[in-house]
């Protein structure tokens, strides 16, 4: 009598998990651990020489002040790096999540405004606990005010665009359309982290730490959606 619904609740479990999100969990826990191995890596300081060589690839070895190539692309990168900064991401997740409730997708409005929040929550917290200086071998292309460990516009771009192409996705049958939404975002990420450097402000390994924090909650995300469809299914028999 106790061991049947105890194997209910094991079919229960099973039928429930399908194999899309069982990968997601894998992958979150595998992205939270690159994050602590770059972090332990980060607190031990064998990062340095790795950091340092390539914040100053992005610079003229005769003046590291001056990044490289022409006036233009050094504004192109400030444009870049403000598609993962503080107001631009809260924009683009108010307009999201109003067009996800326009469209009577509710509970993807739910997990997409939560990802966000709580990507942006981590950040600042990891920020105070690791309490590392900003970069000062060259000087600091836009403002910043908070620590460097991990980049902010890192990790709320990589948990922003990756569940949008989540969700975008899964509207959408064909396999073309979730290869480009989530080419558009992997390519997004990669470029504001990339632009974090250039500027620079991060070092390379607070933008990598950045990534694989917001990709974390971005497969947590992946996983809240494949769990929550719709109606709660009924519960598994008693008897």
């Amino acid at each position: 009598m106790i061991e049947r619904p105890a194997r209910s609740w094991v079919r229960f479990l099973r039928d429930r998990l399908e194999f899309r999100v069982l990968a997601a969990i894998v992958a979150a826990g595998a992205a939270i651990m690159a994050f602590l191995q770059v972090s332990d890596e980060v607190g031990e300081n064998e990062t340095a020489l790795f950091d340092r060589a390539v914040l100053l690839w992005f610079r003229d070895p005769s003046n590291p002040a001056d990044p490289i190539g022409s006036r233009t692309l050094e504004e192109s990168m400030r444009d870049i790096t403000a598609l993962g900064g503080f107001t631009f991401l809260t924009l683009a997740t108010v307009v999201a999540v109003a067009s996800l409730l326009f469209f009577r997708k509710p509970r993807q409005a739910i997990v997409f405004a939560a990802t966000v929040g709580l990507a942006e929550l981590s950040s600042d917290l990891l920020k105070l606990v690791y309490d590392r200086p900003r970069p000062d071998l060259v000087p600091h292309g836009v403002y910043v005010y908070s620590h460097s460990f991990p980049s902010g516009h890192s990790t709320l771009s990589a948990a922003t665009y990756l569940t949008l192409a989540a969700i975008l996705s899964s509207l959408d049958p064909r396999r073309r359309y979730k290869a480009f939404v989530f080419t558009l975002a992997i390519l997004l990420t990669i470029a504001v982290g990339v632009s974090r450097v250039y500027l620079g402000v991060h070092w390379p390994t607070d933008v990598v730490a950045g990534w694989t924090l917001g990709a974390a909650w971005a497969l947590l995300a992946r996983v809240a959606l494949g769990l929550w469809r719709g109606e709660t299914p009924a519960s598994p028999p008693q008897t």
